[in-house]
């Protein structure tokens, strides 16, 4: 993991310097797993189901950057960022990159073409996210 890079990030204005808040990272790795199991509701809408698994990203993905001590306000960074807090490699955190450009097409156009697939492969990798980061709160 590479943390020189995140502090380029902090440089050019893309990510904050912040200290670790571990009941901060505890809450939104909470969340997560709430929306991940919210994501695998059968009565809810394939969209519902959607946006409940992004968002399930979003705070874990958000959370393993919080435990590294940096906080972003760009939800895409923080996708981005997953290379340098747990070394995923950029075929994995593009899936969720691409869910948060679905995600904006849906809300800023009202235009949503997803598939369950989409929303089983998500789940996937966000149920991985969410153990990754926990391993680095028992670390």
């Amino acid at each position: 993991m590479s943390l020189q890079a995140l502090d380029n990030l902090v440089r050019i204005g893309q990510l904050k310097a912040e200290a670790r808040n571990s009941n901060e990272v505890a809450r939104m790795l909470a969340m997560a797993r709430t929306r991940l199991a919210d994501a695998g509701l059968p009565g809810l809408s394939l969209e519902g189901r959607f946006t409940s698994v992004y968002n399930a990203a979003h705070a874990a993905a958000l959370s393993a950057l919080r435990w590294h001590g940096y906080r972003s306000e760009n939800r895409y960074t923080v996708f981005q960022c997953l290379t340098h807090t747990l070394g995923w490699p950029p075929a994995r955190w593009r899936v969720l990159d691409t869910a948060h450009q679905r995600r904006n097409l849906a809300e800023y156009e009202g235009y949503l073409e997803i598939d369950e697939g989409t929303v089983t492969e998500m789940a996937e990798l966000v149920e991985k996210l969410i153990g990754e980061v926990q391993g680095l709160s028992d670390a």
